[in-house]
């Protein structure tokens, strides 16, 4: 087997104990946009802008081109974003999760992202997104590294990888521009031999028994 095969096929939907993560589509543009819009000052203050300094609109037709941009990236295995969804039904937009910037050769890594809407903070909803997304990165993917990069003050984001034990790994001055400005980042990661070693206490925390389809 090569690095670069994949045990499963790639699914759209990765299933946790209380969630669900989905490849984002169109129709779930009106849920998105209420969410990011009631938790703008929540989320914005840590979210890097585009070149030129301006944020992307959030109409529709951006929402849809990014969905498309995220399909590609799918399809080439250089990125898997997903939408964290919750409720009895799993029908209630939360957040979002992304595997992103995925590189092979020797490197075998890749970078991990996520936001939650503020109502649903400290619930432990990330941590366990997070577990999933790891467990696809390391079994699926076949990844050896997953890296996670915060503003040492966000403390909210901190708290999720601080849950999960992911180590430390200093920080990296002026890493990414955000909010306008040359932010530094703790770069927090996990190799695929830290996994092994934890994967059975991870899913026993934070994600148990499947559920029944």
């Amino acid at each position: 087997m090569t690095r670069t095969e994949i045990v499963r096929p790639l699914p759209f939907e990765l299933r946790g104990r209380r969630l669900r993560l989905r490849t984002l589509v169109e129709d779930d543009y009106d849920a998105w946009l209420a969410v990011r819009r009631r938790c703008r000052d929540w989320l914005e203050p840590w979210e890097p802008r585009p070149a030129g300094g301006r944020r992307m609109p959030d109409d529709r037709p951006n929402f849809g081109a990014r969905c498309l941009a995220r399909d590609r990236e799918r399809q080439f295995a250089t990125g898997f974003g997903f939408g964290i969804f919750v409720g009895d039904r799993f029908d209630r937009f939360a957040g979002e999760v992304n595997l992103s910037s995925i590189q092979r050769g020797p490197f075998q890594s890749g970078y991990l992202g996520y936001w939650v809407d503020r109502d649903l903070a400290g619930r432990g909803l990330v941590p366990e997104a997070v577990v999933v997304v790891l467990r696809f990165a390391f079994e699926d993917l076949r990844l050896h590294r997953v890296q996670v990069s915060i503003i040492p003050r966000n403390r909210s984001s901190r708290r999720v990888v601080e849950k999960l034990e992911l180590r430390d790994e200093g920080v990296a001055m002026r890493y990414l521009e955000i909010d306008g400005r040359w932010e530094d980042h703790i770069r927090y990661a996990i190799t695929a031999e830290e996994w092994v070693e934890r994967r059975d206490a991870y899913l026993r925390t934070w994600i148990g028994p499947p559920l029944p389809s």
